[in-house]
């Protein structure tokens, strides 16, 4: 048990020496851009028709402390962001970054990990069925399928729905909510109304994660199902669905729970041109916005940052878990 507290403890250090990393690499990005943020806001003040000079643009910096070093700076914004929780104000909007959020990153990550979760409920069984079948028919179908999730892109069968959605029942079947909940407070109702648009992008996002996890899944099962250790166990008398998830299946599941992360990355990476096709009003059209339009690095930073801490939490639950479930990761990281 000692091996183990241990072993927690130092992946629980190296994941917050990983985020203090990310936020020095974040902010290091930020600050690259040509023009701080008081030029990029009175740049944005002069297109309005206010007439700017050099003694505005100087006074703006002090006021927003661009006057300090570098490091001052980022130890400043990475200490507000770690024990308040604070990401301080919006470069362009000039509005608190926390309340500009609002809920919205919870809902893109919880888009997110609820495709995963839809992805490796079917992928992993799925998976495991195609690996150890003989049926040509089977396998050949379930191998169709994966490769047209791989080859259509999300944004194409997100078009597609739609076109079908409003010639057949003449609605888009866009957005995360109706109209007379998109700003309501939260209630059972709107949650059943979230719910009902939610899916969409769930099942869209979830399309190709399905399909690249039920090619991985299978590929560790045959190559598994290859190693000495299950033909010694098929002549101790081991066959069907006991040796099938006692040995190669659970093995196998390792790589799956430790790619988790990335897995949560490559989604998210794919939620930008679907939110603005689907006209998603949450973290991943926010972050686009912010990125493609705006130029509001403060905002991009922030939804960059809390997207990193989620994978890095991910990875750290999933390292615990792993060192759990997996008797060989199990031995060595407890003893015995």
């Amino acid at each position: 048990m000692a091996q183990f507290i241990q072993f927690a403890l130092t992946r629980a250090g190296m994941a917050i020496v990983t985020l203090l990393m990310v936020s020095l690499i974040v902010f290091s990005l930020m600050e690259m851009v040509p023009g701080n943020c008081a030029e990029r806001y009175l740049a944005f003040k002069n297109t309005q028709g206010s007439q700017i000079t050099v003694a505005d643009i100087e006074a703006e910096e002090k006021r927003l402390g661009l006057d300090r070093p570098f490091l001052v700076r980022w130890g400043s914004w990475v200490g507000n962001v770690f024990f308040k929780g604070d990401f301080g104000d919006s470069c362009i909007l000039r509005l608190n970054i926390n309340q500009l959020l609002g809920d919205k990153f919870l809902l893109s990550l919880g888009i997110c990990l609820t495709s995963l979760l839809f992805a490796y409920l079917i992928a992993i069984p799925v998976g495991i069925i195609s690996a150890a079948s003989k049926s040509a028919w089977l396998n050949g179908s379930l191998r169709f399928i994966s490769y047209l999730g791989l080859a259509m892109p999300n944004f194409l069968l997100a078009l597609m729905i739609m076109l079908f959605s409003t010639v057949m029942f003449g609605d888009s079947m866009t957005g995360l909510f109706s109209k007379e909940y998109r700003d309501a407070e939260w209630s059972f109702d709107r949650v059943k109304d979230f719910l009902s648009h939610a899916w969409l992008p769930v099942f869209i996002l979830g399309w190709s994660a399905t399909a690249f996890a039920l090619q991985t899944v299978r590929a560790l099962m045959l190559d598994e199902t290859g190693k000495l250790y299950i033909t010694a166990a098929k002549a101790r008398g081991l066959f069907g669905r006991k040796l099938l998830w006692r040995y190669p299946a659970r093995h196998a599941l390792g790589p799956i729970i430790n790619s988790l992360g990335f897995d949560l990355n490559r989604v998210f990476n794919e939620l930008p041109i679907v939110a603005v096709i689907l006209t998603l009003t949450e973290a991943g059209a926010l972050l686009l916005e912010s990125l493609a339009r705006s130029n509001d690095q403060q905002l991009a930073g922030a939804i960059i940052f809390l997207l990193t801490a989620s994978i890095v939490t991910l990875n750290f639950v999933t390292d615990i878990a792993l060192a759990i479930i997996d008797p060989r990761v199990r031995k060595s990281v407890m003893g015995g």
